[in-house]
């Protein structure tokens, strides 16, 4: 774990999130913990390699650390609170996509099978050594980059497979199989990300999804906890919340902004997420932040 710990602190920038010359592969670099800000979680690993990072949906929350790793099997709207940074020992964290087609090979190459599966969206799981030296030298690539295009493929496959025989593996099956309700489900959401600031109508995301409505209202929320339309609500809100927090905008072009035409509804509904209105919860992220930075 401290040989990736260095690997990322090389490539990763002076804050924040990259992307790299690896495909789907991502650097996480921060010095001092956050507030908590929203983001969409898009289906892949999570590896810390320092620090820790609490993670929540809804009322739920996850804490991963460089002792456990994140795994998220659909996109999902989540909070996300680094908890453990500083200027000496920074966040160090890499993402890793997950390619569907690869999965879906690699599953019917070992079985072709997906058991039946009662696991959350998003998991944590204690490190697998194996799993670490692997992505440990996927990200060790970045220092021969004439290596990315013959190897990082080879190493990705290792730690997709890793994956599919691990704790997580049997909904990562299901994510896989075209037919299956999570990969419907997926699908679904898909849609709803593409048009989230729009009305949309259930009934053609079903269509889209390859479901019934009846369908994929039990399923959604089976696998992401909330109804179509609560997911979509989220995506809103958080973004809203981002817009606020990060761009600066008033709350009432940011509810504009998301989709929202009343700016009574939108502070009813940011409220009930967030715990305060817009203003006031802004405000409290903008204290907070700075009570963080002058500790």
């Amino acid at each position: 774990m401290k040989e990736l710990a260095q690997a990322i602190y090389r490539h990763a920038p002076d804050t924040g999130l990259c992307a790299t010359a690896i495909p789907r592969l991502s650097l996480v670099y921060v010095d001092r913990p956050s507030v908590p800000t929203p983001v969409v979680y898009e289906a892949g690993l999570c590896l810390i390699a320092q620090g820790s990072n609490r993670v929540s949906m809804g009322e739920r929350s996850v804490v991963y650390d460089a002792a456990h790793y994140l795994v998220v099997s659909v996109d999902m709207p989540l909070l996300c609170h680094v908890t453990d940074a500083s200027p000496d020992l920074p966040y160090l964290c890499c993402k890793l996509g997950f390619d569907p087609a690869l999965l879906t090979e690699l599953m019917m190459a070992e079985s072709g099978t997906a058991p039946r599966v009662d696991l959350p969206a998003i998991g944590v799981y204690p490190s697998d050594p194996d799993l670490i030296e692997a992505v440990c030298r996927l990200v060790r690539l970045l220092d021969r980059p004439e290596t990315i295009r013959a190897l990082a493929p080879l190493i990705e496959r290792e730690i997709l497979y890793r994956l599919l025989i691990g704790p997580h593996g049997p909904m990562l099956r299901h994510v896989a199989m075209a037919g299956s309700h999570v990969n419907q489900v997926g699908r679904a959401i898909g849609a709803i990300r593409q048009r989230f600031d729009s009305q949309i109508r259930i009934e053609d995301i079903a269509v889209e999804a390859g479901m019934s409505t009846s369908s994929l209202h039990a399923h959604f929320k089976g696998i992401t906890g909330m109804t179509p339309l609560e997911y979509q609500k989220q995506l809103r809100l958080q973004e809203a919340r981002r817009l606020m927090l990060i761009g600066g905008a008033t709350a009432g072009k940011a509810g504009f902004a998301v989709g929202y035409e009343s700016p009574s509804q939108f502070s009813r509904e940011y409220r009930r997420l967030f715990g305060a209105p817009p203003r006031q919860d802004i405000e409290r992220l903008h204290a907070a932040s700075s009570t963080t930075l002058s500790l």
